[in-house]
């Protein structure tokens, strides 16, 4: 199976603590390195992950509050100075551009390569980036400022083929592609043999929905149905409800809560308030609604299966 993995390399809020970085992932599928917001320190933390600047093809921005882009102009001028020459696609909510502009005059000046400001609306859900294997849309998030989180889904795959049965009946290559997309085979002697004895079905495409910053949403588990990984923020515990909706976080709870509606296959909790020494309360808390939970980490990577 092709590698669908998730490297955290922030998890914390916008206050900066010894122990989490700002926010900032990359989702790593079918040997695609896409960029999930971009706080400061995510240049160390890809170097501590030993992951490949220049694999990193797209960008994709929640929203304009510093935790969660400040780093990306950095990154940008790095890239320049590792001689880069593949274009960098950045899809954010509108607001970005004219601020990425200003940035990119001021600091930026002749890369080796282009980077290419896609606008985002962050009030609907919608497919912002397709390929052959993969598909990016927006899930619509409620923040202080307009927000949205990114739902990775891969696209069905077509049937793998039976060796065997295609050495047995001595089918040629040139028409596997065909048997593939549905075909059977007829013998010399006239006998039909069904596509799905030729087969076998493929792994069922997996998916991927990172949501933060956000109030707690009750109809957001429909958008996220049954998602293999489900990243949402736990900036606080219950005790800290009422801060949680003034600023417009959720608790740990909360996001448990949607993962149980949505019947989720696993809940990433992340972007920890710094008032927390460690999340013990936040991940025991989670696991009282939803018990496949677990604590985002500088460092981790999950397998998305």
């Amino acid at each position: 199976m092709e590698p669908f993995k998730i490297y955290i390399l922030g998890c914390g809020s916008a206050l900066p603590t010894l122990h989490h970085n700002a926010s900032s992932q990359v989702v790593e599928i079918r040997e695609k390195m896409f960029m999930v917001d971009c706080g400061e320190g995510t240049q160390i933390q890809l170097r501590r992950s030993r992951i490949h600047f220049t694999r990193i093809g797209c960008v994709f921005i929640s929203h304009l509050h510093g935790d969660h882009c400040f780093g990306l102009i950095g990154m940008i001028s790095t890239f320049g100075m590792l001689g880069r020459t593949a274009p960098l696609h950045v899809y954010a909510p509108k607001e970005l551009g004219p601020v990425l502009d200003m940035e990119m005059a001021a600091f930026c000046t002749g890369l080796g390569f282009e980077v290419i400001f896609h606008a985002v609306d962050p009030t609907v859900s919608q497919v912002v980036y397709e390929d052959r294997s993969l598909t990016v849309s927006t899930i619509p998030l409620d923040h202080r400022v307009p927000c949205c989180g990114y739902l990775f889904r891969e696209k069905a795959m077509l049937p793998h083929i039976r060796r065997d049965m295609i050495d047995f009946y001595k089918i040629p290559l040139c028409y596997i592609n065909n048997i593939k997309n549905g075909a059977g085979w007829t013998t010399a002697d006239g006998v039909e043999v069904p596509h799905e004895r030729l087969t076998v079905p493929a792994a069922p495409p997996r998916s991927y929905a990172y949501c933060s910053d956000t109030r707690y949403m009750p109809g957001l588990h429909r958008l996220v149905r049954g998602v293999n990984v489900l990243y949402h923020e736990s900036t606080y515990d219950d005790s800290c409800r009422s801060r949680a909706r003034l600023y417009y976080h959720s608790t740990a709870r909360q996001a448990a809560q949607v993962a149980h509606d949505a019947g989720v296959g696993l809940l990433l909790l992340g972007h920890f308030s710094a008032r927390y020494d460690n999340e013990a309360s936040i991940l025991d808390e989670a696991r009282s609604i939803f018990p496949d939970s677990e604590l985002c980490n500088e460092g981790k990577v999950i397998d998305v299966k």
